[in-house]
């Protein structure tokens, strides 16, 4: 079955980052988002096993409240936490039972880096099992590593239906995520693509941003969002563009984006381009993830937590950043744990004030 791109829109509602009231979904808003996102023509609905809650909010918000076919749901595997195929088995099942549905959409290996650890527990066999006895339409996977790796995939992979990668601007160019590489190998094996983090978790569109005041004299009319998801819009292959929309406004904004969908004009790439050299000019902390201080006594996973305080001090906004810092320290240490022991300094190669960071990381997140 090929993907009716014809029945998708090109806008897609991530379920990451919904409203919530006192911690608990705020189910009413949720319910007025999906309304509004369904009568705009967008269909797509992401989510994950591992999104909190998201799986059964969606089927609350849509799968209860709609007919199926009016949408399609995207969920994920997630590979960290698979032993062997009986634990593939109860996970599938759990976001079935959860969504409360018959079947999923497209179902995508979640944050994978190369075919290898999918093929070493079976999983690319597994998900063809799925497809095959129709409990999902469409296989796919989302991607968090080298062009290469991904390269690697569509070499062994021709089954693969499509790619969720993660593409916007500022990353575009960025070694450490190269999407203009990762863009030209899904056109090359002529992979259909969804994007992820277009707004690099919102903080291209947070208004505290030094780029902020660039983008407002370009146009004073439009929102910071819109020129981020507009980048990502005309590029070759893109059939979904997904936003984590956490309130209705952020959702009237993107709609009213795609409703009068604005090619970029030269002068609009030349501003971007200067916003990137800006915000890549910017000072943070010269962290070169050498893993030197990785044992430290308190198992804070230093360079990770290092790299989380740079988008703090580049982008000048914790939007979203809080959920990352929990995923990070899940398990191990916290910045507040820090005993300023000095391990981790003493073994630094680049002389890093690591015990004063651990500081104010832990005064943004703990």
């Amino acid at each position: 079955m090929s993907i009716d791109f014809d029945k998708i829109g090109k806008l897609g509602f991530g379920y990451m980052r919904l409203p919530r009231i006192n911690g608990e979904f705020d189910e009413v808003q949720i319910n007025k988002m999906a309304d509004m996102f369904l009568e705009s023509g967008g269909t797509y609905f992401d989510v994950a096993y591992v999104y909190d809650g998201a799986e059964g909010a969606l089927r609350k918000s849509v799968i209860e409240r709609y007919p199926r076919e009016k949408f399609q749901v995207a969920s994920k595997l997630p590979l960290g936490m698979v032993n062997d195929e009986r634990t593939m088995e109860d996970l599938f099942n759990t976001s079935l039972e959860r969504l409360g549905t018959d079947y999923i959409d497209f179902y995508l290996l979640h944050g994978i880096n190369s075919s290898d650890h999918g093929e070493r527990l079976g999983a690319w066999d597994f998900v063809a099992d799925l497809k095959a006895k129709g409990k999902i339409r469409h296989i796919g996977f989302s991607f968090h590593g080298h062009p290469d790796g991904l390269k690697d995939i569509f070499t062994k992979h021709p089954e693969v239906e499509f790619a969720q990668l993660q593409i916007n601007y500022f990353d575009w160019t960025r070694p450490k995520i190269n999407a203009k590489r990762l863009h030209e190998i899904a056109c090359e094996f002529n992979v259909p693509i969804i994007i992820m983090e277009p707004l690099l978790g919102g903080k291209l569109a947070s208004p505290d941003s030094p780029i902020a005041d660039m983008f407002k004299e370009l146009d004073s009319n439009v929102s910071l969002a819109s020129w981020a998801l507009r980048y990502v819009a005309e590029l070759k292959g893109v059939f979904v563009t997904l936003s984590g929309m956490s309130n209705l406004e952020q959702l009237e904004d993107n709609i009213k984006t795609y409703a009068d969908l604005k090619p970029l004009s030269e002068n609009d790439h030349k501003v971007i381009d200067e916003a990137v050299k800006l915000l890549n000019s910017l000072p943070r902390i010269e962290c070169t993830e050498c893993n030197y201080c990785k044992d430290c006594p308190q198992k804070i996973r230093i360079p990770m937590l290092i790299n989380l305080y740079n988008d703090f001090l580049i982008h000048k906004t914790s939007t979203n950043l809080s959920g990352s810092y929990n995923w990070m320290t899940g398990g191990f240490g916290k910045a507040k744990d820090c005993t300023a022991c000095g391990v981790c300094e003493d073994i630094c190669p680049q002389d890093l004030e690591i015990i004063d960071t651990m500081k104010k990381i832990s005064k943004l997140f703990d």
